[in-house]
């Protein structure tokens, strides 16, 4: 996270915002231009890409699903945008001690301790380690005692659109972020693949979100895709992993997506549809809000 910092202070803090006399590795300093690079990015990232899924991966047809929320698109964002600043305060002590040269982070390829074939194989154990812990913080998270209070918010949304990727308590939100952070003090990796993992890492989140239920069938019982996440969210007790099924698998937690055995959300509209009981609207023949058919947990 230097490099973002040593960016902002280049071009921003230090000719605008800052007297010349803070210098820029002053520990205050570097704390506040954290927070606002911080939260300024998490913003960034998940409006843009949200945006940018939203209106072209997306399929719209899913807001007619019954268990699709009224206003659920701008609640999500508006959970989303009050979340992020309050996960960022403990995620910005773990980049402030990145940037102070706590952790294994290196600037140059001939730093890896495998040289460039190390950073193919830090971006392999960085995915497998990552998911590894996401999967049991996410299952610790379903557990009864934590459930209620941390992870039901995010289970609002039965069928999610991008912009739920983030819709998070904030204490959940940074506990399944913890891993991203955790990996480089423990293992070492490259700053510019760091971030570029970072970013990919958003990119993946909105995606298990977008409704794009499509997945290579060769791919389909190893990659967890938005059909495995969407079940997720519907049947509660599935699926808990973040790229892969790996652990899902050995956890016995694996549920092949109903999307791909023609028992989906699009499948489901269409059942409601040719019976009568939903219109082109998502209205119910029987003029029942929405809120009546989310399944309680």
């Amino acid at each position: 996270m230097d490099l973002v910092l040593n960016f902002a202070d280049y071009y921003l803090f230090t000719p605008y915002v800052y007297p010349s006399s803070w210098p820029e590795d002053e520990p205050l300093r570097q704390i506040f231009g954290l927070l606002v690079v911080t939260n300024l990015g998490a913003a960034i990232l998940y409006l843009g890409l949200g945006a940018l899924s939203y209106y072209f991966v997306f399929d719209h047809s899913l807001m007619k699903h019954p268990q699709f929320l009224e206003n659920q698109v701008w609640r999500e964002i508006k959970y989303a945008m009050t979340s992020l600043p309050v996960i960022s305060i403990p995620t910005v002590a773990l980049f402030f001690a990145e940037v102070r040269g706590y952790s294994k982070l290196y600037d140059n390829a001939d730093d890896s301790p495998l040289g460039w074939p190390g950073l193919i194989f830090s971006m392999i154990t960085f995915l497998f380690f990552t998911d590894m812990c996401i999967y049991w913080i996410h299952r610790f998270l379903h557990h009864k005692l934590f459930y209620k209070h941390l992870h039901k918010p995010h289970h609002i949304w039965k069928i999610p659109s991008p912009f739920a990727s983030h819709a998070f308590h904030p204490v959940d939100g940074f506990l399944q972020g913890l891993p991203y952070h955790i990996y480089p003090f423990l293992f070492p990796l490259h700053k510019l693949l760091y971030l570029g993992l970072y970013v990919f890492v958003n990119i993946w989140t909105i995606s298990i979100h977008d409704g794009d239920y499509r997945v290579p069938k060769v791919l389909e019982k190893f990659i967890n895709g938005a059909a495995h996440h969407t079940d997720h969210h519907l049947f509660f007790d599935y699926n808990y992993g973040q790229y892969f099924t790996l652990w899902d698998h050995i956890g016995r937690s694996y549920r092949h997506p109903s999307a791909m055995m023609g028992m989906g959300p699009h499948d489901c509209i269409k059942k409601l549809q040719a019976e009568g009981k939903l219109d082109s609207n998502g209205t119910t023949g029987h003029g029942k809000s929405r809120a009546s058919h989310v399944k309680k947990e």
